[in-house]
């Protein structure tokens, strides 16, 4: 993958729509949280987008792959702090669920970019 138009990859497009779901779903969550675990997820959330967006621009599939990782990084966050929201019940389960399962599936899309990029070497 010489160039990467990050703007045309699934991954990339479902992120962004991901990072929206994180934003309602921080919405409700206590007022006192705003500069705490809200921060953090959103962080988190957009951190996947981003780093995808950033690692396109690479000079090399290897370094692509990088930043790709470090978006799976920010994905991994993104569910331990929506466990965290779970246990102290700042929302309905079943829709941080919803999100988790969301974002598995992000991870999961991501590791199959990587795979290939890896994959183009062989």
């Amino acid at each position: 993958m010489n160039t990467h138009k990050f703007r045309k990859l699934n991954v990339w497009q479902r992120s962004i729509k991901f990072v929206s779901l994180i934003y309602e779903i921080t919405a409700t969550f206590p007022k006192e949280e705003k500069y705490g675990l809200i921060d953090q997820i959103r962080r988190a959330a957009v951190s996947i987008s981003l780093n995808i967006a950033e690692g396109s621009g690479a000079g090399s599939d290897a370094e692509f792959s990088r930043f790709l990782r470090m978006s799976q990084r920010s994905a991994y966050e993104v569910i331990a702090a929506l466990e965290i929201a779970i246990n102290l019940k700042m929302a309905d389960k079943s829709v941080i669920d919803g999100a988790i399962e969301e974002v598995d599936q992000l991870s999961a899309m991501l590791t199959g970019l990587i795979k290939s990029l890896i994959a183009e070497k062989v």
